[in-house]
């Protein structure tokens, strides 16, 4: 997950370098953020060495996309971060002040937000600082609590900024909070899979990975043990527990069977083919006749064994499949659903330009038995936050079922 850590000016400011390091740590990408007094105490430089990413300092920086940069931001990270943070800078966030890219970009973004305040005793007991500190609350912001002990200006009491372990362990609180999934295996296909016909040519889909690599980030937000079975694609992974590489659908086939036992979720989002080549060729199959004959044979079926075993078993995880159809939506998915004794069918109309494959957005049908539940055109990380809270309301009837 991408972190926004804003750094303001003050003696805690060293210790947001240990911050970032952390929250590596944890798998998360950052993006510093430093005031112009940030870097009276520490160089951007560093920063900039930890996180391997430009640190934004100056909004009003030239360039074509300079002065809306905060908004980009502002719609990418999963959770900003402010340490230390200051009397000032809390004063502006909380009346609404945007006078600097920090400020500008808190009120940009809807992305939670975490403040762990810093400053003298007296300061930070002030009866404007406590007013801005409860607004901001009441507006849903969450805090880490200052220390005590010495401070920089010589007093010992409460306003030194929290440890950086106590820093990262919050944000981890916030990201990944305690939930139906945390600490369990989650089990999550993604992409198509890719049925050689020589050494050259395949038989393929259109399946881009997108969705499947969308539910495997949410579900590890939510704390869940993420094991992603991936078949060719060009997107990069999310940080997540494990990645099992696969071609074919026999493959995938023989990875999910071999990973489920343990799930508490299986969540089959890839485009597994449903046939492949009877006969794979070792050289390139040359131009010749007009026309050529290619004998396909069924793939195994995977969300069906499944099933299937889980019905034998009287116990398994939840099941989770997916009906790319372009016509009868609903209907096949039911039917589906019915089919491969699973709990529930995301269905989507793969024929709409603006949902389904290689695109960013789905409009999708969540069929279960308890009836059809249709979701607005939305982001895929949207919808897989859709899919995975009805995935936590199914874990409680299948635990009793188990």
């Amino acid at each position: 997950m991408l972190i926004a850590l804003g750094v303001t000016g003050g003696i805690g400011a060293y210790k947001a370098v240990e911050v970032a390091r952390g929250l590596q740590k944890q798998g998360h990408e950052v993006v510093a953020i430093m005031t112009s007094s940030a870097s009276r105490f520490v160089g951007p430089v560093t920063f900039e060495a930890i996180t391997r990413r430009r640190v934004i300092s100056d909004q009003w920086e030239p360039g074509a996309n300079a002065d809306i940069e905060h908004i980009a931001l502002a719609s990418t990270i999963d959770l900003l971060l402010v340490a230390p943070a200051t009397a000032n800078i809390i004063g502006k966030l909380a009346n609404g002040i945007a006078d600097d890219f920090l400020s500008t970009l808190y009120t940009a973004t809807r992305a939670p937000v975490l403040i762990a305040p810093a400053m003298n005793t007296n300061m930070f007991a002030h009866h404007a600082v406590r007013r801005n500190l409860d607004t901001l609350a009441a507006n849903g912001v969450r805090f880490v609590e200052p220390g005590e002990g010495y401070l920089a200006c010589g007093w010992i009491g409460r306003g030194r900024l929290a440890e950086p372990d106590e820093i990262v362990a919050a944000a981890e609180a916030v990201l990944r909070p305690p939930g139906p999934l945390r600490g369990r295996k989650v089990l999550v296909t993604a992409g198509p899979t890719y049925e050689d016909l020589d050494p050259v040519r395949y038989v393929g889909n259109r399946s881009s990975g997108r969705m499947g690599f969308a539910l495997a980030a949410e579900a590890a937000r939510r704390g869940a043990v993420v094991t992603l079975i991936a078949g060719p694609t060009s997107l990069d992974p999310p940080s997540v527990h494990q990645v099992v590489r696969v071609r074919r659908a026999a493959e995938m086939h023989a990875a999910v069977l071999e990973q489920a036992g343990d799930a508490a979720v299986v969540i089959m989002a890839a485009a597994v083919a449903d046939y492949a080549p009877e006969q794979r060729v070792n050289q390139k199959v040359h131009k010749g006749a007009d026309t050529i004959t290619l004998v396909l044979t069924r793939t195994p079926d995977i969300l069906a064994d499944l099933g299937a075993r889980r019905l034998a078993a009287g116990t398994g995880p939840v099941l989770v499949g997916f009906a790319a159809e372009t016509e009868d939506v609903v209907a096949r998915a039911a039917e589906k659903l019915h089919r491969k004794h699973a709990d529930l069918i995301v269905a989507n109309d793969v024929s709409r330009g603006d949902a389904g494959f290689e695109v960013a957005t789905n409009a999708v049908t969540l069929v279960s038995r308890d009836g059809v539940d249709p979701l607005p055109l939305e982001t895929k990380v949207r919808v897989a936050a859709e899919i995975l809270d009805r995935v936590e309301r199914l874990l409680a009837p299948a635990e009793v079922r188990a």
